[in-house]
């Protein structure tokens, strides 16, 4: 990937702010300087002018598919009460990667990503973003490889299993604020 021009004074994509953001972490931490990434795509956001992110990320249009209508990722939110409790289901059990995180000020709920795979999953502290014990559905191949390998982590509060169903092999998880995720490998590649 070559380093986009830093000489326009308006971003043409996402794309181009997430790769100074992280050419930044990369610059920091040579000088031994770690900060989060929330952090550098904020930092990022004011050298072009924006409040934090969220603000930037209204503003950069989206690269467009050929065709009238494309849908992106899909990002189902978690609602989270605790932190430590979520990072550990969601990155210590289930294996994901904690892409960034971001606060509004210092001591206000947390609001991060969460990924895996190409699953991507946020989880949020914010009152009024999701419901608690809601269900994601998610399709899914490796269901078995993915079922074994959270067994072998021993985890007192969860031992899913693998359930045979109608649409297909089934594997639901529980995170500590009754959310559910189902992982379904379907039948028939669908």
């Amino acid at each position: 990937m070559s380093a986009p021009s830093v000489l326009h004074t308006r971003l043409e994509s996402l794309a181009d702010a997430k790769f100074l953001a992280k050419a930044l972490r990369t610059a920091l931490a040579a000088r031994g300087i770690d900060i989060p990434h929330g952090h550098a795509l904020d930092l990022v956001a004011a050298q072009f002018g924006a409040r934090d992110w969220n603000v930037l990320a209204a503003q950069v249009p989206e690269e467009r598919a050929a065709g009238p209508l494309s849908f992106r990722t899909t990002a189902p939110i978690m609602r989270i009460f605790d932190e430590q409790k979520a990072l550990d289901f969601y990155v210590g059990f289930l294996g994901f990667t904690l892409d960034w995180e971001h606060r509004f000020a210092p001591g206000l709920p947390l609001y991060a990503q969460v990924s895996r795979a190409g699953l991507v999953l946020h989880l949020s502290g914010h009152h009024g973003d999701s419901t608690p014990g809601s269900t994601v559905f998610v399709a899914m191949e490796g269901i078995s490889a993915y079922n074994a390998e959270l067994l072998a982590k021993q985890n007192p509060n969860m031992r899913p299993g693998v359930e045979a169903l109608p649409w297909g092999r089934q594997m639901e998880v529980i995170d500590p604020f009754g959310n559910r995720i189902r992982f379904c490998e379907q039948r028939g590649g669908g």
